[in-house]
């Protein structure tokens, strides 16, 4: 089975907050509050999504996280990516740093970077607008943000 970890999934969800407040410095106290997620959690996930371009970071008193562009041009590879590393069903694929015993001789050599590559393809067209709703996502953050809905 094919299934990507759970820091994957709350990367997910801190962007989902993050896209809940588009545009503002979110600290990391808020997003731990309104994620559930504790803030060693939220400090690692950050670090990784800066590192790929996802999101911001500014420091300070007044410092936080926002995302780098809007929900809808990040897509589910580039995160996938930032928390896991290259999309891959297997350890053969080029560039690999340890690559497999057998490669010399196997068949199969070359043959899963197609695989990969339409793994990739695919989730590349999934962007995070599509993924949540971020006005729904957190219905209790609602009253603490002083956000309404959009009609």
């Amino acid at each position: 089975m094919l299934r990507l970890n759970r820091m994957t999934d709350y990367a997910i969800v801190l962007l989902a907050s993050l896209a809940r407040r588009q545009g503002e410095v979110v600290s990391s106290a808020s997003l731990a509050s309104h994620t559930q997620l504790n803030q060693t959690t939220i400090a690692k996930l950050a670090k990784a999504l800066v590192k790929a371009g996802v999101i911001t970071a500014e420091r300070g008193a007044h410092g936080g996280y926002c995302l780098a562009r809007p929900a809808m041009a990040i897509n589910a590879a580039e995160v996938i990516e930032a928390i896991e590393g290259p999309i891959a069903l297997t350890a053969c694929v080029d560039g690999v740093e340890d690559p497999c015993e057998t490669r010399h001789g196997c068949f199969m050599s070359g043959h899963w970077n197609e695989v990969n590559q339409s793994i990739r393809e695919a989730l590349e067209k999934v962007t995070l607008d599509k993924l949540f709703n971020p006005e729904t996502m957190f219905p209790d953050a609602n009253a603490s943000l002083n956000v309404k809905p959009q009609p």
